[in-house]
């Protein structure tokens, strides 16, 4: 029971572990941009905060200076030296934004704006209401040394990683909560799927046995014919049983790989379907080449009971099933209900059944994904509604 249990916590862990790893994906895109969008408009804040700060500075400057170039322009011809200053470097330009002199290391003139950010300076534009020296625009220019920004980021990366963890922290307790009914639903029908299986063992082995002993040749037909039935129902069930089985019990034993002679092993499994094809009228073909695989062959039955099972189960009356085995390379060919495209990469997940019509617990396609999976089996499914399936296995 302890086995079980763990096979069970298991299931559980990968199935949550798959819906998690969905949650969070989109649960961290969000978070990340919200962090993201957050931490620019806090850096465009104190952007803006830090230059109106150097604003108050660089309009006590700009009053400076023009009143050194009302100076200059007033005795232009005695004095003829552009007014310089070592806390700021500055240029006068023209009504039509032509330059008059410069002394600017950054010639990135935004005149759109009265104060910015060009490279590692600071401009301030001013606006000049008498045109001294022929100049309507001042321009003033001082070094921007960075280290607001360097505390800026180091405030954002600190914050956005705090940030970051507690919505990672709180993201982890509304999953578990939110995936709470699902895990207590796998564990649910994990634990039915086991009681199930134990108490189907029993009168399942009766039931094949002493089919296989009743002589048909001294029955009248109408008693065969029942028979034929209870023989048909016992081995839908005995492939469920078996399944179940494995997936309960066996999946988790020791490989013991061999040499598979696919060719008779395809034909034992068409010979134990035979009086299921034959119930629904199915006309089965097949086409096989000698070919052969190493892998467990306990496994490998599973798939191929799996795979015809379906086949014959989800066929429809009078239809047909094609086996064409090659050099490295089966399929199963129906013509049954089919299946919509967008629905085939869930048909191989546990529990998933698209047709409830059909009995089973839709975890048949969930063990062959897995044992091809482990043996690197390729599977491709091409399936149309109304027209068939077919299923290729290449290795």
């Amino acid at each position: 029971m302890s086995v079980l249990k763990n096979k069970a916590t298991s299931s559980v862990l990968k199935s949550e572990k798959t819906s998690l790893l969905r949650f969070f994906t989109l649960y961290v895109t969000m978070i990340s941009i919200l962090i993201g969008l957050s931490s620019l408009f806090y850096y465009e804040t104190q952007e803006k905060l830090f230059l109106a700060q150097q604003r108050a500075t660089l309009t006590k400057y700009a009053y400076i200076q023009t009143k050194r170039l009302k100076v200059l322009h007033h005795y232009f011809y005695e004095r003829k030296t552009y007014p310089r200053d070592e806390r700021f470097k500055s240029a006068i330009y023209d009504i039509d934004l032509r330059k008059i002199f410069s002394l600017l290391e950054n010639k990135d003139i935004r005149f759109d704006e009265d104060i910015y950010i060009a490279d590692n300076y600071i401009h301030f534009v001013k606006s000049l209401d008498v045109y001294f020296l022929g100049a309507k625009y001042l321009i003033l220019e001082i070094k921007d040394d960075g280290v607001w920004r360097d505390e800026i980021w180091k405030m954002i990366i600190g914050y956005s990683l705090l940030a970051f963890i507690l919505f990672m922290l709180f993201g982890l307790y509304l999953a578990k909560l939110f995936l709470k009914p699902m895990r207590d639903s796998i564990v649910l029908l994990d634990r039915f799927i086991k009681d199930t299986t134990h108490e189907l063992n029993t009168p399942l082995s009766a039931i094949l046995a002493n089919i296989e002993m009743m002589d048909t040749s001294v029955m009248v037909e109408k008693n065969r014919k029942k028979l034929t039935r209870i023989n048909i129902a016992a081995k839908t069930v005995s492939t469920l049983y078996k399944d179940l089985t494995f997936l309960t019990l066996e999946q988790d034993k020791k490989n013991n790989d061999e040499k598979i002679y696919i060719k008779n092993e395809v034909l034992d499994r068409i010979e134990y379907f035979d009086i299921l094809t034959r119930s629904k009228n199915i006309a089965l073909k097949h086409d096989l080449d000698d070919s052969t695989i190493i892998m467990d062959k306990r496994k490998f039955v599973r798939v191929l009971d799996n795979l015809f099972s379906n086949a014959i189960k989800y066929n429809i009356r009078g239809g047909k099933i094609e086996i064409i085995l090659c050099m490295n390379e089966l399929s199963v060919i129906d013509t049954g209900i089919g299946i919509s495209e967008e629905k085939i990469p869930f048909m191989f997940d546990r529990y998933m059944r698209f047709n409830k019509s059909e009995g089973g617990f839709g975890i048949g396609l969930s063990i062959v994904k897995k044992i091809l999976d482990e043996y690197k089996i390729k599977i491709d499914v091409h399936s149309k509604v109304g027209v068939g399936t077919r299923i290729v296995l290449s290795w």
